[in-house]
């Protein structure tokens, strides 16, 4: 089958593709709009075209349809879409899976330019389906931030919320924070946002498998950070896996200097997955007995898998020593020392309800003076030195027996860590 397909009425475009792509085009009319790939192409793993140029005529919803059916069943087939509105209805065009957009009168030249970057596209997504990954890619890849705890209650969010406010305001443009507490996310609520697309609507279709799309399903807050909440219900929670919260960590971190997850508590599937592409662990405990057994608990499963042996940063929120406990006696529990100690506070406890982080509004406070502590060790110069060391692999069959889950999960999977703590 020729490399390029074109669908269109028009014998004047149809002259200038055939020109720019330099050989035979599979010419289709405008009737294939209405028709199902398959019919077109044969089945999916059939030998289907690199690229396919649709001429949208007047209208593009036909073309829009098609292109998303293209897009679900051969992703290794990039579209272009012909039209003189590509202002209008590029959003939709894009997470309809449409790389390109050209002008109906184009020359030539900007068709090849066209053809040779969806073409590119095209051979991308075939390597990456195959297993294989560009070094330099690989190298320029984001941090993962992941914040875990044991048990709820104890200010995961609200770290995770003014990590991921503090890097973004410290270097613009760079960082996305992911709710990934599957069915009762509340980073929404934390930032006072109104997203119009969740995790679930992120993970499936176009948007998981080209970064341009996923960005924009992201909603982007007043103070430069992208996010990604967490799904509308425990219901819409269920069709997201393990397997596409890899997938999307891996995207956002090719995009992004900073990706921060928030973890549901405990280690769950999802979040053993996020593990998997993890860079740093930040471990949140609370100042009480239940809290920090739970988080021995969680360092001692984290040990018998080999997880992050040197890449884990503790930090004890809600201390205060008229409850009978001292830092020493948690990190006598612990068997660890701690990196960052937060005091309970009335003005922490007034920005979650607010929905302003303490890094957002400034707040004069001992615990945004720590939670800039806690930023710093993200944007030092020695920071950004070692964002790109490539995570060495340890088998982490079983983690769920471990992890006292049930039985073992499925499969043979990889979790990531980096050594060197900071």
């Amino acid at each position: 089958m020729s490399r390029i397909a074109l669908a269109t009425e028009s014998a004047d475009l149809r002259q200038r593709v055939q020109h720019a792509s330099g050989e035979a085009v599979l010419a289709l009319t405008t009737g294939a709009l209405r028709t199902e790939p398959a019919h077109l192409f044969g089945p999916p793993d059939a030998a289907a075209p690199e690229v396919l140029v649709l001429d949208a005529g007047p209208g593009a919803d036909e073309a829009l349809a098609l292109a998303a059916r293209v897009e679900a069943g051969y992703p290794g087939t990039a579209v272009v879409l012909v039209s003189d509105r590509p202002a209008e209805i590029g959003l939709a065009a894009l997470r309809s899976g449409v790389h390109d957009i050209l002008e109906p009168g184009a020359d030539v030249a900007d068709i090849r330019s066209v053809l040779d970057r969806a073409a590119r596209a095209s051979r991308a997504r075939a390597a990456a389906a195959t297993g294989r990954h560009d070094d330099d890619a690989a190298a320029a890849r984001g941090r993962v931030i992941s914040v875990v705890s044991p048990k709820g209650g104890v200010g995961k969010t609200t770290v995770a919320t003014n990590l991921a406010v503090g890097l973004a305001r410290a270097e613009p443009d760079s960082t996305v924070l992911v709710d990934l507490d599957i069915q009762f996310g509340d980073v929404a609520s934390a930032l006072n946002l109104r997203a119009e697309y969740s995790l679930a609507d992120a993970v499936h279709g176009p948007a998981s498998r080209d970064t341009m799309v996923l960005k924009t399903f992201l909603t982007v807050h007043e103070t430069g950070l992208y996010v990604l909440c967490g799904s509308d219900s425990p219901a819409a929670a269920d069709a997201v896996t393990a397997e596409d919260v890899g997938r999307l960590l891996a995207m956002l971190a090719s995009e992004f200097r900073h990706v921060v997850v928030d973890t549901a508590p405990g280690l769950s599937e999802h979040t053993l997955a996020a593990m998997d592409e993890t860079s740093d662990l930040v471990l949140v405990t609370s100042m009480d007995v239940p809290g920090v057994r739970g988080m021995r608990k969680e360092l001692d499963t984290l040990d018998a898998l080999g997880m992050f042996p040197d890449a884990r940063y503790v930090a004890l929120n809600f201390a205060d020593r008229r409850g009978g406990l001292s830092v020493a006696d948690v990190e006598a529990t612990l068997g660890t020392g701690v990196d960052l100690v937060l005091p309970r506070s009335r003005a922490a406890l007034a920005s979650v309800n607010a929905g302003v982080p303490l890094l957002q509004s400034e707040v004069r406070d001992p615990v945004t003076k720590h939670l800039r502590t806690l930023v710093r060790r993200y944007t030092t110069p020695e920071a950004a030195a070692v964002r790109t060391t490539v995570p060495a692999a340890v088998s982490t069959t079983g983690a769920r027996e471990v992890a006292g889950q049930g039985a073992a999960a499925s499969g043979r999977r990889k979790a990531r860590h980096r050594g060197g703590r900071r």
